[in-house]
């Protein structure tokens, strides 16, 4: 049986509904990698997920073609005080992705905080806004011209509209790119996504696409510029993003893969942060005293080993 491990990483800040982070990690001839899909995933959902594990630790990822990857810092829907915190601790990240359209929060905050970003960040950094599919159609309409105008500015729009419909409609109606993420799910979505015209840009997560390889044949049948995101993994996994970074032909934008900094523990023991606004490429190695201090509980672990039965099976 393979070497497994499971984690447990609280976050600094509840993000997604999110409080902790867990996975497994499984080690193979090639390394280490991280099956991590989230809690409410069925084994259908999930499966891709672990062929992005079994890929980093059987096979290996190809070649690179750049050895370094420039991030955009992740901000969530906090107080602007603490964004712009958030953006000055960023070791040099000059791009800015801000999580807009939180339940419970107004328009009024979102602008407030994207101001707090552009005085962190300075007239030349570039700021994306994300929505998590949190508008209608008619509230991106009406909201994106505002939170352009208070960021003075937007590089795009992440997923402003859930449905892949209703991005194909926002993104006729306003004047900033329109990204797409939580539409690009499953294998078959980026390509719903291309045939309705409905993003400039692909937002591309590696394990939830079945891995290095699969992202990049999506990549290139679909035609679109790729920004690879995480889904808020270890540094085992985020390695994994890196690697598709690294190996796409072209990376025109700022990938999502500096939010190992939203944990407060990782499984390593030199966490992939970035420097200078960038990632390296790198392979890491699980670390016994990192893993000890994040190890999850023995009912944690029980579940885990469970979940990757019933997923490989």
């Amino acid at each position: 049986m393979a070497e497994l491990r499971v984690f447990s990483i609280p976050l600094h800040t509840r993000f997604r509904g999110i409080t902790a982070r867990e996975g497994l990690l499984l080690r193979g001839v090639a390394g280490w990698g991280e099956f991590s899909p989230f809690l409410e995933y069925d084994a259908e959902v999930s499966a891709p997920w672990l062929a992005c594990a079994r890929e980093a630790a059987d096979i290996g990822w190809p070649d690179p073609v750049r050895q370094r990857i420039p991030v955009n810092v992740t901000v969530p829907a906090c107080d602007p005080g603490r964004a712009r915190q958030i953006v000055l601790n960023s070791n040099g990240c000059r791009t800015a992705k801000v999580k807009v359209a939180e339940p419970g929060q107004s328009v009024a905050d979102d602008q407030a905080r994207l101001e707090a970003v552009r005085d962190a960040i300075g007239a030349d950094g570039l700021i994306r806004i994300d929505a998590n599919g949190g508008w209608s159609v008619d509230e991106a309409v009406r909201n994106i011209p505002l939170l352009l105008k208070a960021a003075a500015g937007l590089e795009y729009v992440e997923q402003p509209c859930m449905s892949v419909e209703d991005l194909a409609i926002v993104r006729r109606r306003v004047q900033v790119p329109i990204a797409a993420d939580e539409s690009i799910r499953r294998a078959a979505d980026p390509y719903r996504v291309r045939d309705l015209e409905a993003a400039d840009i692909a937002v591309l997560k590696v394990q939830p696409l079945g891995g290095v390889r699969a992202c990049l044949r999506i990549a290139e049948d679909i035609g679109l510029p790729v920004v690879v995101s995480s889904a808020v993994e270890s540094s085992i996994g985020i390695a994994a993003g890196v690697a598709l970074a690294a190996a796409l032909p072209e990376l025109p934008h700022a990938c999502g893969l500096a939010t190992v900094q939203l944990l407060t523990g990782d499984v390593v023991a030199d966490p992939l942060l970035p420097v200078g606004g960038m990632l390296p490429v790198s392979h890491p190695v699980v670390d016994d005293a990192a893993m000890e201090r994040v190890a999850a509980s023995p009912e944690r672990r029980a579940y885990w080993e469970r979940r990757l039965a019933e997923v490989a099976s």
